[in-house]
C-alpha cells in the first residue's frame, strides 16, 4: 500500500492549519511557503479538505481554520478527503470480483492486514501528530 501525495501533503497542510486555528487562521500562501508546496497544487488539496468538511475560512477574507477540534479529526478523515477507504489489494474492493475468491487461502490474511491499517489510521488524530504522540511498539 502506498499513501498518495495528496494525502501526505493534506496531513501536512492540516497540521499547519491546526497551529493557526486559535489565531484566526492561516492563508493558503503561508501554508504553501511553510510546507514548501506549490500553491497551485495546494489549491487541489485545500478544495478536497473543504469539501470533506475538515476546514473552512474564518470569515469572508480570513485564513483557513479547522472545522472541528484537532482531537476530533482522525488521520483516516484526512485520508478519506482524497481517497475513499483503504484497500491494500484490489480483490478487497467490493467492485472487483476475483475469480479465485472461493479457493483463495490468503484472503483472510489480507483482510486482517487491511483492518489493522484502518485501525491505525482511525486511532490517531491530528492532535496526536501535533503533539508527537505516535508510538511505535
Amino acid at each position: 500500500m502506498k499513501v498518495n501525495t495528496k494525502t501526505r501533503y493534506g496531513i501536512r497542510a492540516m497540521m499547519e492549519i491546526a497551529k493557526y486555528t486559535a489565531d484566526g487562521g492561516i492563508f493558503q500562501k503561508d501554508i504553501a511557503a511553510n510546507q514548501e508546496l506549490s500553491n497551485k497544487y495546494l489549491d487541489h488539496i485545500i478544495h478536497a479538505m473543504k469539501v470533506a468538511g475538515l476546514i473552512r475560512r474564518n470569515g469572508h477574507k480570513g485564513g483557513y481554520i479547522l472545522s472541528r477540534d484537532a482531537d476530533k479529526i482522525t488521520i483516516l478523515d484526512i485520508h478519506n478527503a482524497f481517497e475513499f477507504g483503504i484497500k491494500i489489494i484490489d480483490c478487497l474492493d467490493c467492485v472487483v470480483q476475483c475469480p479465485r475468491e472461493t479457493e483463495c487461502s490468503t484472503k483472510d490474511f489480507w483482510l486482517l492486514l487491511n483492518k489493522r491499517i484502518i485501525e491505525v489510521f482511525q486511532s490517531y488524530t491530528l492532535e496526536d501528530l501535533l503533539n508527537k504522540k505516535v508510538f511505535i511498539d
